[in-house]
């Protein structure tokens, strides 16, 4: 490589600044959207959206710049299309943690997809193209929030109702079965149970009930407390399935 000039990053060309531009634009746009799915309190939020963002930004401007000074060479390739392939290739690791099934309810896709195309907001930011970046940014707003309240007006029958219900109630004559079986008879789906004790105390338990269901939730907080076992309730809407 003797003769061969190796060009250093000079932060004060042209250059240097259009790409720190784009690594910011990167950090901007990833933000809004990490910050929507932090908001919707999603497994994945703030931190890892725009972690994705940026890094999807640094590993393009990697591609197109970082190889210059092997161009020179003899029987040097180049293609910057090989970066890219792999950072779409790579992000799949992330966004496959993110999807779990429990039963027949698949939770995560819609945060999974996120993930995918801030990934790519990321990519067309570090490979010059703003406008596709902010445009992209904004459909994803309009398709994560406009799309529910459309689905809301177009839907026709009940809508199935995904709640918990957080009791405290007394051990003994089969409270629990008794509780699981007034919901199954409500027309209500068990999708998760959990009973607590405090360390020593044995008398009362928390009862975690998240349930889904067409059924009308108020009926079934009344027809809950009913049962003597019950101490108190409350009911909350659980996270819908995406």
């Amino acid at each position: 490589m003797s003769g061969l000039a190796v060009p250093l990053w000079d932060p004060g060309n042209g250059q240097g600044m259009r790409q720190l531009a784009e690594l910011g634009l990167a950090l901007l746009l990833s933000s809004l959207i990490g910050w929507e799915r932090a908001a919707q309190q999603k497994s994945a939020g703030l931190r890892t959206h725009t972690l994705v963002g940026i890094a999807s930004a640094l590993m393009m401007e990697v591609s197109q710049h970082g190889f210059s000074n092997v161009l020179g060479l003899d029987h040097a390739s180049f293609d910057p299309s090989r970066v890219a392939s792999q950072i779409v290739s790579g992000i799949g690791f992330i966004g496959g943690g993110i999807i779990f099934v429990r039963r027949d309810a698949v939770r995560g896709l819609t945060t999974a997809a996120t993930v995918w195309l801030t990934c790519a907001v990321g990519m067309a930011c570090g490979g010059g193209l703003p406008v596709l970046a902010v445009a992209v940014t904004v459909l994803h707003f309009l398709v994560v929030r406009g799309y529910p309240l459309l689905l809301r007006k177009v839907r026709t029958g009940p809508t199935p109702a995904a709640v918990e219900l957080h009791m405290t109630c007394r051990t003994g004559n089969a409270v629990v079965p008794r509780l699981m079986q007034t919901c199954t008879q409500l027309g209500f789906r068990i999708l998760q149970i959990r009973v607590q004790q405090k360390p020593g105390q044995t008398d009362p338990v928390r009862v975690l009930l998240e349930l889904d269901g067409n059924a009308d939730t108020s009926g079934l907080a009344t027809e809950l407390l009913q049962n003597d076992g019950v101490i108190d309730l409350a009911l909350r809407p659980s996270a819908e399935p995406e």
